[in-house]
């Protein structure tokens, strides 16, 4: 099984198309370093290259628009299991493939509790809840916010050490013959270091692969992403383990493969108004030097096909508010008036957003804002935790209270 971009119909010009066809060049270190194909279980990726789950962002009109610029995986918004199992409606509809992933659907699991998180890989994996029966399933300890930590989940979660191996034990066995895999940050703080244990132990377990982002909780989205962690977690584990943090160009997935000997790389941020990036990823893994500088004509015609898939998924009207957090994202770099950047992030409906798209004079890319940060950014604080959760690391049970949430997500 293979996780590939679906083929773009010759008889219609996409956004994608036309962007990739006229990439240009722009070289930067470790051009010519290519991974090979990452294999999880059944699963081929082909490039190397996974979309990170990002809530409110990877819902399936981006996950498709994203696909139709370069070959990967692209996971869904992280799932909550509590909600999952209780078969709440919003979360029902958030973990369903669209149809072009029958073949590659990929699911991010929330959970602290390892019976509900085992129940919810059943359900996925042998019910079907989602329509589609998953062909890899990820689980979420790296998540820092303080909604998710301070229920002992996310990048919490490692510190105690055996519920993190329960949890991952439970969703291994449920899973049977789909991969799952672990997502990390490199612990809670300086002084509360976790990923090369939590590395070995996924390994143990029977997890795929695994995921570090190399920052802290405690650092949020802050500085600048560690990359010597990834290498070291690659000398300590067998599994294949992916890279994340602070890839904002193409180049700089080639840096981080080349300086950590990382398996592959995983892109969150970084796509935020770029969808064109997988398509970079995809010619640079494959030894080629084409970048895609779009005009702001060309990224004008993405916007429309992505506020459209949106409009199609959700009605026009929700899909074009929902498009409007992606607008500053589309328009950074690029000249244009406050004015129109106010009309487009109000806007409400396609032929709106078309009108306001085609007064806008054409501009080539801006190249200043090439490898800067893009989407959230903060200050380091202290991770909020469920009281006394540093105590003891060998306490298996899941913090009081923490699987009461059912609201979905």
């Amino acid at each position: 099984m293979t996780a590939l971009a679906p083929p773009i119909d010759t008889d219609v010009t996409t956004p994608a198309e036309s962007i990739l066809v006229g990439a240009t060049t722009s070289t930067g270190p470790g051009v010519g370093v290519r991974p090979e194909p990452l294999r999880l279980g059944g699963l081929t990726v082909d490039p190397a290259v996974v979309l990170a789950p990002m809530a409110g962002i990877t819902n399936p009109a981006f996950r498709t628009l994203c696909r139709e610029f370069g070959a990967g995986l692209y996971v869904c918004e992280m799932i909550t299991t509590r909600a999952l199992v209780e078969r709440n409606e919003k979360t029902l509809q958030m973990v369903r493939a669209t149809p072009e992933e029958k073949s590659a659907f990929s699911v991010q699991l929330y959970g602290v509790d390892p019976a509900t998180v085992g129940r919810a890989v059943e359900m996925l994996v042998d019910e079907g809840v989602a329509g589609t029966r998953p062909a890899h399933i990820d689980l979420n300890f790296g998540c820092p916010v303080p909604k998710v930590t301070r229920k002992g989940g996310g990048a919490a979660l490692p510190w105690r050490r055996r519920l993190f191996a329960d949890i991952v034990r439970s969703a291994v066995r449920a899973a049977g013959d789909v991969p799952v895999t672990v997502k990390t940050r490199v612990g809670i703080d300086a002084d509360h270091v976790t990923y090369l244990e939590a590395g070995r132990t996924a390994q143990d377990e029977g997890a795929a692969a695994i995921t570090l982002h190399g920052r802290t909780a405690d650092q949020l989205y802050s500085g600048t992403a560690d990359w010597s962690h990834i290498a070291r977690l690659v000398e300590a584990v067998d599994i294949p383990v992916l890279g994340n943090g602070d890839i904002w160009e193409a180049d700089d997935a080639l840096r981080m493969v080349a300086q950590t000997g990382c398996a592959g790389v995983v892109i969150g941020r970084g796509c935020l108004g770029r969808p064109w990036l997988f398509g970079d990823l995809a010619t640079a893994f494959a030894g080629k030097p084409s970048r895609a500088l779009p005009t702001l004509r060309e990224v004008a015609a993405v916007m429309q096909r992505h506020a459209t898939l949106l409009s199609e998924e959700q009605g026009e009207l929700h899909g074009c508010t929902d498009f409007r957090k992606h607008v500053a994202w589309y328009l950074k770099g690029f000249s244009v008036g406050s004015d129109i950047r106010r009309a487009l992030a109000m806007v409400s409906g396609l032929d709106e957003l078309a009108g306001l798209l085609a007064g806008i004079p054409d501009q080539p890319y801006p190249t200043a804002v090439l490898g800067a940060p893009r989407g959230r950014t903060s200050t380091p604080r202290p991770v909020a935790l469920p009281e006394g959760w540093l105590a003891d690391r060998d306490d298996p049970r899941p913090p009081a209270g923490a699987e009461l949430d059912v609201s979905g997500g």
